[in-house]
Formats: structure tokens, C-alpha cells, sequence
């Protein structure tokens, strides 16, 4: 259970002291963070909250010369908790309250958001209702829901930064008011309670919405999107066509950076006349190293904006009722697919998100199992081995390896469950879903910057880190009479040589037990964008791609595409980052993460010599 502070604790606060505190609240995809991301604009800290270990945002509204204190609160249907994140919000509503709490209720849902409403109408609050999706839903008669409601309400449109000013005077005047309950808390069980509330919900809404028949445009997309046999095909080939267009599309881009980070960066810090070290650190280690990693900026970024663009279209939620039978399947509610499509991006925060789910067990396995998510640092590996070693078929091969991360999380799933679990239990998925929508260019773009700016912070200093720490060991010579950073020092004579030829055996068998390629997965340990930039240090002076074909060739006896399958399966399925073990940790214990540690070394190298001992059969 969250332990809650004062709302005015000055940890995470952005606005300055005394800024009346406002919290954001409403049902997920209600529009509740794109109305707290427009109002706040840039001024957002992320964190957690004292005492807990849930992430929230807090930022500032400036409305004219007076600032308003945002905090973005977990997404709740009710004041009923049944997960982490719902009983930090109720703790928060009602342990201490804020000086107002804004509502985000969506527009085409109202009666599930007005539940929220009439909860919070029974305590001793400010209320203010933000009438989200309007542009969606242009036929609610707000007035008569204001006057139904006896709190006031303010149709706008966050998504397009539209009707934004109407809050200003409205939060005003609340805030000139004393806190007052609106509604006499139902008497009776949860159950009765809950009857009288849908009740109140369908008088308020009578006459409120403009009721016209006929199937909407949703509907008839969702007639095919969520058929059984229909809506799997879809998914998959709208994940096809993301990767297969960003494959092609950032190619490009991708070479042009790859030359002017070895031609003209690399031959202007050569022609500075630096001593040796100094020449060796810049060109060898962080031009070579970082510059690698940046080349594949275009193709995050394209990636990135892809995503972006089927989340703010809606379609993304029916991915997940698509996948509620396979989660169930698993042994795992609906609701787990969300943590588990968020581990595509970046395992870190999916981690955090199993914090929406109610069972303690559920937690753990999905914890268990969003390190096989295949996160887009994979993505540039993949992409950097498709093009070198299938560049007819970069993109088909991109896309195998995500089915592949699907069928393994399936069956790791089944197979912890069925160990530890067999007993387990699941649950309905319930779920908005939110009309379909032409993705709004600020969001997508907002989002494509943020997602694209993590990833570029992560080159800025995890991978600024291994870099300089394999170039110290690649120019520490160990054998052979050589001195530090000595130009002619061969990487097998020097001290991360000697590390990699030791790991490098039990690699044998899956097919790359080369110290070269295999010393690659130390640092990618840490981060597995490091990969790439490890083998750009390792060849200097070669063309990477030659290299590693030569090196693959080499260490399989003649099967290298055998050996590249079974290097990008064994990549799949170990250890994302230290981030996301240390993410674990703090969300299910050490215990658990010491046995997904485990759990995930075992199956890929298992997984990497099964797929390699085939593969070099019939290839």
C-alpha cells in the first residue's frame, strides 16, 4: 500500500510555494495526461512520490501571472482500488486532499467517467469536470451536464490545445469556494452502493447525449480489428508494414551519418596533431564507439514515430483485447498486455506499469516476462546483422525476431506458471476503446521527441561510459610487449581480449564462441545499444560490416547465417540492462529478479545453441 505524504510536500514541486495544488485524475485514456501535458507544457518533473515507489508528474500551469501546482495522478475508474497505482490515488484524493481536483472525463464515455464523478462528489472537495474528446463527441449539452452535476464543466479539446483558457476562470472561482459535498454517500454494501451510483449516472446523462443510431466509424473498423481470425492479421501486418518501412526508409539517413562520422569527424580530429592517446580516445573510442550508436537515430526516431502514430489513433488498444486470449492463455489478465506492448519500447518503464494490476502473482510473472519483450535497443542490433547478412530481407528478418519475442514470452509464460503457479487464476480484460482518430501532429510529434531524446540519453552516458571503459581495456596490453593505447596493439594482446577469449567457449556451441563477437555481449549487458559500439572498436580500421561476416564465418566453421540467428536470438532473450534489473528489484524484490536473471541466461543461451545446431543443418 502507497504511503502517503501532504499533497503540498515540496519533493518533485515545480510551481512555486504556495501554488494552489490541482490534481489531474480520471479513468485511463480519458484524456487525463494529454490535458496535463498541454496545460503544463514543458514544465514537468517525473518521480517518485515520497514514501512510494509510484511515478507520477508534477508540473506548473501558468495561467497569466497565477500558477496552479499539476499533479498528473494514476488512472483510476473508481475510488475503489484495485491495483497499486488506484490505491495511491485514493490515498491521495482522500488522505490529504488538494485544493481542487480536476476531472478528465471523456466525451463519447461519459457514463463510465461520471463513476469517478460521483464518488468524488460524496467527499468534502473541490471539483471541476474537464470534458475531454469533444471534438468526438459534439453532442453533449454541457450545460444541462453542468446543471445535472452541480459542479462546473469545461468542454475542450487537449489534443489540438483548444478552449484550454476556459479552465483558467473556472479553477479560479472553485478555488474561491469552499470544498463542499455535492452527493450523500450511498448506504448499503459495495454491491448496493455501486447500483445507486449507476443509477444517479443514468438520470444525470438523460437528455445530456445526443443518442443518434447507426453504427459508427469505429464500429465498423472493430467489426475487423477485433475479429477472432481477422484481428491477429491485422496486428500482424500493421507491424510488418512499421518495420518493413523503417527499415527501408532509414537506410539512407543511416549510411550518410555511418560517412561523415568515419570520413570528416574522424579526419578532422586525426588532423588536430593530438598525441596518440588523445587521438586514439576521440577517433577509436568515442567517434567510433558513440558515433556507431548514432547512426541508428533515424531509425529510432521513424520507429518511434510509427508507434506514436497507431497509439494516438486508437489502435493500439485493440492490440490488447487482440491479445487478451493469449494473455489468458499465459494465465495473466488482459490488462497485463499493457506493461508487456510498453516493454517494446523500453522494459524499464514497462516494468513500473505492472503496477496497474491487482495480484501480487500477476505482478511478478509479468515482471518475469517483460525482459523478453523485445526493446527497440535490440532494434538497432537486429537492423545493423539484417542489413549485413539479409539486406534483401532486413525488414521481414526485423519482424521474425518480435513474432519470435511474442511466441517466447507465451511460452516462458506457460512454462513459470505451470512450475510455480498452477493454481493461478485471470481475469476479464476491461478496457476502453477509444474512437478511432487521425493522430494529432503535436502528440505524435511529442511523443516521438521524448522516446527519441531517451534513447539519445542513453548515448550521451551509458553508452559514452562503456565506451571509454572498452577503450581502456582494448589499449591495456597484456601480452606481447606492447604499450598503453599502442596504435599496433592487437585487441586479442590486450586486457578485453583476454576477458572476451574467455567467455568466448561458451559461446562455442551456439555458433559464435569468437572473443570478437561474443566479448560484445559484456557490454551489452549494460546496455545493448553497447554492442554496436563495442564491435565498432573492436574493427577500427575495417568496415564493420566486413568484419563481423568474416568473424561469423570464422567462428560457425562455414554457417554464419546459422550463427547470426542463434547471436540474435541469444540477444533476445538475455538480459535487456542493468536498468531494467534494478527496475525489477525495486517492483518485485531480489529474490525474483536473482531468478529472472537466471531465468533469462538460461533460456537464451538454451535458445541460441537449439537454434544454431538446426539451423546449421539445413542452411
Amino acid at each position: 500500500m502507497a504511503v502517503v505524504r501532504n499533497c503540498h510536500e515540496p519533493v518533485l514541486r515545480s510551481a512555486p510555494e504556495g501554488s494552489p495544488v490541482v490534481a489531474v485524475v480520471g479513468a485511463p485514456n480519458s484524456g487525463k495526461s494529454t490535458l496535463f501535458n498541454a496545460l503544463t507544457g514543458a514544465r514537468v518533473q517525473e518521480g517518485n512520490w515520497p514514501g512510494t515507489s509510484v511515478e507520477i508528474a508534477r508540473g506548473t500551469w501558468r495561467a497569466g501571472e497565477q500558477t496552479f501546482d499539476l499533479i498528473d495522478l494514476p488512472g483510476a475508474y473508481s475510488l475503489e482500488p484495485a491495483s497499486p497505482d488506484e490505491e495511491f490515488t485514493r490515498s491521495m484524493l482522500l488522505g490529504t486532499p488538494p485544493e481542487l481536483v480536476l476531472v478528465a472525463v471523456d466525451a463519447t464515455a461519459l457514463g463510465r467517467g461520471l463513476y469517478l464523478v460521483s464518488q468524488l462528489l460524496e467527499q468534502d472537495l473541490r471539483v471541476v469536470v474537464a470534458l475531454t474528446k469533444t471534438d468526438l463527441a459534439p453532442g453533449v449539452d454541457v450545460d444541462l451536464l453542468e446543471q445535472r452535476l452541480g459542479v462546473p464543466v469545461v468542454a475542450l479539446n487537449p489534443r489540438h490545445r483548444r478552449h484550454l483558457g476556459d479552465l483558467v476562470p473556472v479553477v479560479r472561482d472553485a478555488l474561491d469556494g469552499a470544498p463542499e459535498r455535492r452527493r450523500q454517500a450511498p448506504w448499503g454494501g459495495e454491491l448496493a452502493a455501486a447500483e445507486e451510483r449507476f443509477g444517479w449516472i443514468g438520470t444525470v446523462l438523460e437528455g445530456v447525449v445526443d443518442k443518434r443510431g447507426g453504427r459508427t466509424f469505429s464500429d465498423r473498423i472493430d467489426a475487423v480489428t477485433l475479429h477472432p481470425i481477422a484481428g491477429p492479421a491485422v496486428f500482424l501486418a500493421v507491424m510488418l508494414a512499421v518495420f518493413q518501412i523503417t527499415t527501408t526508409v532509414a537506410a539512407p539517413f543511416q549510411d550518410a551519418l555511418d560517412g561523415f562520422f568515419s570520413g570528416p569527424v574522424s579526419d578532422l580530429l586525426r588532423g588536430l596533431g593530438l598525441p596518440r592517446v588523445f587521438e586514439a580516445v576521440l577517433v577509436d573510442g568515442l567517434v567510433a564507439g558513440v558515433g556507431m550508436v548514432l547512426t541508428f537515430v533515424p531509425l529510432m526516431a521513424l520507429m518511434f514515430l510509427c508507434l506514436a502514430v497507431l497509439e494516438d489513433s486508437g489502435y493500439m488498444a485493440r492490440a490488447a483485447v487482440v491479445a487478451d486470449r493469449v494473455m489468458r492463455a499465459i494465465g495473466l489478465p488482459g490488462r497485463a498486455f499493457i506493461p508487456l506492448i510498453v516493454g517494446f519500447g523500453c522494459n524499464v518503464p514497462a516494468i513500473s506499469a505492472t503496477r496497474i494490476l491487482g495480484r501480487r502473482k500477476h505482478r511478478i510473472l509479468t515482471a518475469l516476462l517483460i525482459p523478453f519483450a523485445s526493446c527497440t535497443a535490440r532494434l538497432a542490433v537486429y537492423v545493423m546483422l539484417a542489413a549485413t547478412f539479409f539486406p534483401e530481407h532486413a525488414g521481414t528478418v526485423v519482424f521474425a525476431m518480435y513474432v519470435i519475442s511474442v511466441a517466447l514470452i507465451v511460452v516462458v509464460g506457460m512454462g513459470v506458471r505451470r512450475l510455480l503457479w498452477r493454481s493461478f487464476g485471470s481475469e476479464p480484460l476491461v478496457i476502453d476503446l477509444p474512437r478511432y482518430q487521425l493522430p494529432g501532429a503535436r502528440i505524435v510529434g511529442q511523443v516521438t521527441w521524448t522516446r527519441l531524446a531517451a534513447f539519445l540519453r542513453t548515448a550521451a552516458t551509458i553508452i559514452v561510459a562503456c565506451v571509454t571503459v572498452v577503450f581502456l581495456l582494448q589499449a591495456t596490453p597484456v601480452r606481447g610487449g606492447h604499450e598503453f593505447a599502442d596504435a599496433e596493439l592487437p585487441v586479442a594482446d590486450s586486457a578485453y581480449g583476454a576477458v572476451s577469449e574467455a567467455i568466448a567457449p561458451v559461446f562455442a556451441p551456439a555458433g559464435f564462441g569468437s572473443g570478437e563477437i561474443a566479448g560484445a555481449l559484456i557490454t551489452g549487458f549494460v546496455a545493448k545499444e553497447a554492442v554496436i559500439s563495442t564491435w565498432a572498436q573492436t574493427y577500427p580500421e575495417e568496415d564493420l560490416s566486413v568484419a563481423i561476416t568474416r568473424d561469423f564465418a570464422d567462428s560457425s566453421g562455414g554457417h554464419a547465417l546459422a550463427a547470426v540467428w542463434a547471436f540474435m536470438m541469444f540477444l533476445l532473450a538475455y538480459t535487456p540492462c542493468v536498468a531494467t534489473l534494478a527496475a525489477q528489484r525495486r517492483e518485485i524484490g531480489v529474490r525474483w529478479t536473482l531468478a529472472g536473471l537466471g531465468l533469462q541466461l538460461g533460456v537464451a543461451w538454451l535458445l541460441a545453441v537449439v537454434t544454431f545446431q538446426l539451423l546449421s543443418v539445413w542452411l
